[in-house]
């Protein structure tokens, strides 16, 4: 059994490869534009998730559980917001559907001192075995991380290094204030000078094992709770579920993306820069399309003007023409989804090598990462712009007298 398209579409057809010349060009145009918008939208995915995935596994964790006005008073006054059982706490989090792990940490300010100067820093206490799981995308430039025998052992932000001169095997000394009013000094070894996606977290951050934070800070509690989820995707799932068994017990529950400033404003820039391009992208295309169309019916206003002679209506030239463009369109959104997606795997199989976005330490490789919704939208752009551009041209092309159409080209 063979497939046969209905006569109209048939000559639809016909009508595209006569014009072979001209329907490559506007094919060429579409795809390209497709594929550019296809190109354009997985770069910027990709920027959005790696820029994510380097903030959780850095700093802040898929969650942060805290005492409920911690984020806004715990500097000045840590000590009214402690979580008394943190062990406790950390098996029920482990509990929930998708919490792989549960990290204790307990925060304090303070200065440290070189021998020579101060420097003011934001310090936290850390379980180091499970912080050095969790923080895959801190860059050690010197030295190492903290692990679960360094009693005594520090580890720095680039920044605070580079300002006191802090190298690894150095010594160092924390001073703070106690909540009495009694000030609490330990002396500690610099282990490791780390290097995070923040410039500004690594000015002023250091880590210390949570042993020994406890014993610096007098308590055997912890400020914060830091899950780690098996899957990014499950961060508002996990949040919701935790906020309506912790909430009601006093307890805030923050994702990642609501601790970080800096990733909800590189975000903002980014989607601007690159919502430009894709406008671009898409004039471009339509302006290809409309010169194409237009050249097309300029070059067959004889071959209308014989059709309205014979007795066709101004309609059925009108339908005609779209039906045209639509054929030419689909034909384009599909050739362009197939250019786009071998182009996005050749991309990623090379990468991109990227610099450090603003603010930021750490350069990394980009990929193009193809979202179904996104390939789909780029086809769909692809073909309505197709459609709408030819909406002027075939209406023009259906209210042409027949007198002057016949004359066309003698």
């Amino acid at each position: 059994m063979k497939l046969r398209l209905p006569d109209g579409w048939t000559f639809v057809l016909r009508n595209i490869f006569r014009q072979r010349l001209r329907s490559a060009a506007t094919l060429a145009a579409i795809t390209l534009g497709v594929a550019g918008l296809i190109l354009a939208g997985g770069f910027v995915q990709d920027i959005f998730v790696q820029l994510g995935e380097a903030l959780i596994h850095s700093q802040t964790g898929h969650l942060q559980i805290s005492r409920q006005g911690y984020r806004e008073g715990g500097i000045r006054a840590p000590e009214r917001y402690l979580i008394e059982r943190p062990e406790q706490l950390q098996q029920e989090i482990l509990a929930q559907p998708g919490a792989e792990m549960v990290l204790a940490r307990l925060a304090f300010a303070g200065m440290i001192n070189n021998g020579k100067r101060d420097l003011g820093i934001i310090g936290e206490g850390v379980e180091p075995s499970a912080e050095a799981v969790l923080g895959s995308f801190l860059r050690y430039i010197e030295g190492r991380p903290l692990a679960d025998s360094d009693l005594d052992g520090i580890v720095l932000g680039q920044g605070v290094a580079r300002s006191l001169g802090l190298k690894a095997g150095d010594r160092a000394n924390l001073i703070i204030s106690l909540p009495q009013g009694a000030v609490n000094t330990l002396d500690f070894e610099v282990v490791g000078i780390f290097q995070s996606f923040s410039k500004e977290f690594d000015a002023r951050a250091v880590r210390i094992p949570l042993a020994a934070a406890r014993s610096l800070m007098d308590t055997q509690s912890a400020h914060l709770m830091v899950v780690l989820l098996s899957r990014t995707e499950d961060t508002e799932r996990a949040q919701a579920s935790l906020r309506e068994k912790l909430g009601p017990h006093g307890y805030e529950i923050a994702s990642w993306h609501e601790l970080s400033d800096f990733y909800d404003k590189t975000l903002e820039l980014y989607d601007r820069q690159f919502g430009v391009l894709r406008l671009i992208i898409l004039l471009m295309v339509l302006l290809s399309v409309v010169n194409s169309v237009n050249m097309t019916i300029f070059e067959r206003t004889r071959e209308f003007g014989t059709m309205l002679a014979l007795g066709d209506r101004p309609g059925q030239v009108f339908r005609l023409i779209l039906a045209e463009s639509a054929l030419i369109g689909l034909i384009g959104a599909l050739l362009g989804i197939g250019f786009g997606c071998v182009c996005a795997w050749l991309i990623s199989a090379i990468g991109i090598p990227m610099p450090p976005p603003p603010n930021a330490n750490i350069g990394y490789t980009a990929l193009i990462r193809l979202l179904p919704v996104d390939v789909v939208t780029a086809g769909a752009v692809g073909f309505v712009a197709t459609c709408l551009a030819a909406l002027l041209p075939a209406r023009r092309a259906s209210r042409v007298l027949i007198v002057d159409a016949l004359r066309q080209g003698t």
